[in-house]
């Protein structure tokens, strides 16, 4: 269970940071209350996490032959993707990210009304984010890992990985994103990545 915690925490925290979801966090905690965006937030991740943890325990009734070797393809396929952007961006370049999360704030913001609720605020957070989450390489990885390891273990790990990517955007992401280097952290992901793979490789071994 401590491996599956260790893992999941790992995983979610460096793939998060950095990513769309974490700047819509910076984005929505710059014009509402930032304890409403947490709640929201995290809410959203905590439930795509459970969903994505529920889906690895159904697919672990496969032979785990299958579930064995698509693990390593899935961690390396992901990780050798970003290695390969992270090579094609340029340094000093706009973050793509920053920069689609912003596009979707504005649009969700222009359908609803200027003075919002609390539970409008938590609301809007939760929505944005769990569609933003939703297909994202850290949805497939968190399948992965709950596949073949505690499901437990993946969804404490996770959800403690959300936590601090989601703390760290609405108390200091107006500071910290325009610090965030895209290509670096790409960078990082796919190493982790490749890393999972390699982990997987010797588990079969």
């Amino acid at each position: 269970m401590l491996t599956a915690f260790t893992a999941g925490l790992l995983l979610i925290t460096i793939s998060e940071l950095g990513d769309k979801t974490f700047f819509i966090a910076v984005i929505l905690a710059m014009r509402h209350s930032r304890r409403l965006v947490f709640v929201g937030s995290l809410a959203a991740l905590a439930a795509m996490t459970v969903l994505s943890v529920l889906v690895g325990q159904a697919v672990s009734i496969l032979p785990q032959t299958y579930i064995h070797h698509a693990e390593i393809a899935l961690f390396l396929g992901f990780g050798l993707k970003l290695l390969y952007e992270a090579s094609k961006m340029q340094p000093g370049k706009e973050c793509e990210e920053a920069e689609e999360a912003l596009s979707v704030v504005k649009e969700a913001e222009l359908k609803m009304p200027k003075v919002k609720s609390n539970l409008a605020v938590v609301v809007e957070a939760f929505v944005l984010t769990f569609v933003a989450e939703w297909g994202d390489r850290t949805q497939f990885a968190t399948i992965a890992l709950a596949a073949s390891n505690s499901a437990l273990g993946v969804t404490a790990g996770a959800i403690m990985g959300h936590a601090i990517c989601a703390a760290i955007a609405v108390m200091g992401g107006r500071l910290i994103a325009g610090r965030i280097s895209e290509r670096m952290m790409t960078t990082i992901g796919g190493c982790l990545f490749v890393i999972f793979g390699a982990i997987a490789a010797m588990k079969g071994a």
